[in-house]
Parts: structure tokens; sequence; C-alpha cells
């Protein structure tokens, strides 16, 4: 399943209209995940959602939020205290103009805060309706473990999803976590299965950034830079021949390698335009055989 990211886009990334004529190519595609975070913009992101989403059904859509990191810069606003869980979540509900979310996320782990505090608090939200599910990003497999020991023995709610990083440029998650998640009932909403456009096969080494892409925007290009080597854009071009045996785009092949992944239950991906909403959602669709699968894991071995 694909589902449709919000992080440096939605809310001040690219314009309002452009930003829903892509929520509106997300629904037409069959996509009804929407993914953001407290921090997203500053808090803009999840306002923007606010301002689009509650024309529509509530059932027609999933909503995931975050928090862990300020939305405002400040300190009283961050970590994952029993205070901010129950402040963050009330601060996002009134900027995404929802009564609850259906997957309430810890952004990343907070070492200044006891995981049984932040369990105990997002157990709060659950069962005061607020927050369907509870999942986490980025947490290491002994902080994982913890909270799975926490739930057992002290009847919290248990995390559902974990959200890693991970793509053909960054498979970190498959030695440990994926196979830990795997074996406890916790599934994969992965981030940046596209390296941030990298791996859509659009750079080309060599060759100066398109315009209007991520790599030529200073506010959405920040990131980008390291990952352009010439090495990297040589590799990525190595998968057009894939791509084009099987008909797809290089963003489909690298979209469905991904979602080959029985643990992933969906790839985030951010759009700046419709098209790339529609090219993205067609991945879902796509099946890779281990021979396919074998070709483009030659490409981008393990490190």
């Amino acid at each position: 399943m694909i589902s449709l990211g919000t992080w440096k886009t939605y809310g001040g990334g690219v314009s309002d209209e452009r930003a829903r004529a892509c929520i509106a190519a997300a629904f037409d595609s069959g996509i009804n995940f929407i993914d953001t975070a407290n921090v997203y913009s500053g808090g803009q992101s999840e306002s923007f959602l606010g301002e689009v989403l509650p024309s529509r059904s509530r059932d027609s859509y999933v909503v995931a939020t975050k928090l862990r990191f300020p939305p405002d810069g400040r300190s009283e606003n961050e970590g994952l205290s029993a205070a901010q869980v129950h402040k963050q979540i009330d601060a996002s509900l009134r900027r995404l103009r929802l009564d609850h979310v259906d997957l309430y996320q810890c952004h990343r782990y907070d070492p200044q805060t006891p995981l049984e505090e932040t369990m105990e608090a997002l157990t709060e939200i659950v069962r005061a309706g607020k927050a369907r599910y509870i999942g986490f990003s980025e947490f290491s497999p002994m902080e994982i473990e913890h909270s799975l020991d926490l739930s057992r023995e002290r009847g919290f709610e248990k995390f559902v999803s974990s959200q890693p990083q991970y793509s053909l440029l960054w498979r970190e998650p498959e030695a440990e976590v994926i196979p830990l998640c795997r074996g406890n009932g916790i599934s994969q909403i992965v981030w940046s299965p596209l390296a941030e456009g990298v791996l859509t096969g659009k750079y080309r080494p060599g060759v100066t950034p398109p315009e209007d892409t991520r790599a030529t925007r200073d506010r959405m290009g920040e990131t980008i830079g390291n990952r352009m080597t010439t090495e990297t854009l040589e590799r990525v071009h190595r998968l057009v021949p894939i791509a084009d045996r099987l008909e797809i785009t290089v963003t489909q092949l690298a979209l469905a390698w991904v979602l080959r992944e029985e643990n992933v239950a969906s790839a985030i991906v951010g759009a700046s335009r419709p098209e790339q909403v529609r090219e993205n959602a067609v991945a879902a669709n796509v099946d890779l055989d281990a021979d396919t699968i074998g070709e483009i894991e030659e490409i981008f071995p393990v490190a």
C-alpha cells in the first residue's frame, strides 16, 4: 500500500493549490492513508490537512501524526513525557479539526522520559478515544523489546507500527528491526522509500537537476545533497532497463521493491504534483518475481 507523506511539502513546501490537487489525486488513485507530524512546517502541515480533510467522510481516510519534536522550536513543547503526550495530541487534533487520529506515533525515542511513562500516557489517549492505535519511528531493537515487555507486564496498549527509513539506499532495518517486528505483530510504515527522489531516475550523473525538483529547492532539498553522488546516480540509472522490461517507471520499480517485504504495510511517499501521486499509486499493484528482485539487489546490495 502507498500512503501520502507531508514532510517538507504540504503547509509550506508547495503551494496550497498544488497540495490540494495532490490530496485529490491521492483519493482518486485509492490512496487514503495520510502521514503527518506536529513538527512538519511548524504545525502548518496538520493545519493544512485540517482545512482539506474534514470535507470528506471520516471513514474514508486514515490519518497518522507524531509527537516528540517541538513544532514551535520551544523546549516546553518537546519530548514524550505524559504531560507532552496529552498536550500535543490535543494540539494536533485542533489543527487537524478531528476528534481522533487513527495512528499516533512517537517521532523518535525520548531518552529523557521513561518509556513506561510515555506508554501509560499513550494508553490513556487511546482509551479516551483520541487515537485508535499507537506506533513509533526509528526505535532501536532494545527500545522495541522494552515496549513489548511493558505492554505484556503492565497492560499498556501495544505499538502496532514501526516507521523506519527504508529504501534501496538504506536497508538497515532488514538486519534487526524488521525481523523483531515481524515476530511480534508490528508492521512497518516506511519513510523515504525513494530516498527523497533520488530513486526516481530523474537525476542523472553529471547533469544539472531539472527545475522544480526537490534538489533545486532550498527548503525541500537541504538533505538530498549527500545522496546524489555520481556512483549512486549511476546505479539508479542501471535500474532503467529493468523497469522498461516490466513496462513501469523506475519510481514504481523502487517502490515495488520496498513493498515486496511482507512486513511493510505501507510506503510513505511525498509528492509535489498530482501526476507523481498517480504514478506512485500504481506501484502497489506491481509484483516483482524472485529473478527481478535478484537483479535489483545486485545493483543495490546490503551495505
